[in-house]
């Protein structure tokens, strides 16, 4: 069996990952396409455990360092768990974040070393890697505004890091996708939730449908 697509959406606080996802979920059902959505950090009963001890509590509460430790402890038992045993089926991965965020949020945004994290990307990911990742990219006052608004619970650890990091935090996705245009596409996140989801389907049917 032709083994699966692995899809990533990457951005910002309050950039519409998740709704977009749910849309290309269905597109590709329609479509005829076997898919798994799935989200990080979590994605399996491991990596969720892990997941509450990061987006939770005082912005303060770990160091970048640690942060990226913990997010590579849930990332790995997620593909091992989820990911993988998917691709392997043949089915479509459609993954709500996955490594860019660490180069991102620890790396760009907390100043992690980035020598750690691409070696913990090596070591970790192994071949486990997007096919297509879509960057959703907003202004950062607008995102955050979105964020606010939104009810998350208590998942908002990330969002009150500052304006500040959530700059450096644009500054490194907007770089990864230059560094590796046929990977990534950005899309103006922006535009209305219908005009978001047609310019994320051009890409996707463009590059793999």
């Amino acid at each position: 069996m032709a083994r699966g697509r692995f899809i990533t959406f990457e951005g910002g606080e309050g950039a519409g990952k998740s709704s977009q996802v749910r849309l290309l979920e269905e597109r590709l059902t329609a479509a005829g396409r076997s898919v798994v959505r799935t989200r990080e950090p979590g994605g399996s009963p491991g990596a969720e455990a892990i997941r509450a001890l990061l987006v939770t509590g005082d912005p303060d509460r770990w160091s970048p360092l640690t942060e990226t430790l913990l997010m590579y402890a849930a990332r790995r038992d997620h593909i091992e768990r989820v990911i993988e045993p998917a691709l392997a089926r043949g089915d479509w991965v459609i993954c709500d974040r996955f490594a860019d965020s660490t180069r991102a949020y620890q790396g760009a945004g907390g100043g992690a070393p980035a020598a750690l994290i691409e070696t913990l990307e090596h070591e970790i990911l192994g071949p486990t890697r997007p096919d297509l990742t879509l960057i959703l990219d907003l202004p950062v006052d607008v995102g955050l505004a979105r964020a606010a608004a939104r009810d998350t619970g208590a998942e908002t650890r990330f969002e009150a890091k500052g304006e500040a990091f959530h700059r450096r935090l644009r500054d490194g996705f907007l770089a990864i996708a230059e560094a590796e245009p046929q990977r990534c596409a950005v899309i103006d996140a922006a535009l209305p939730l219908e005009a978001v989801a047609e310019a994320v389907w051009a890409a996707v049917s463009g590059r793999l449908v």
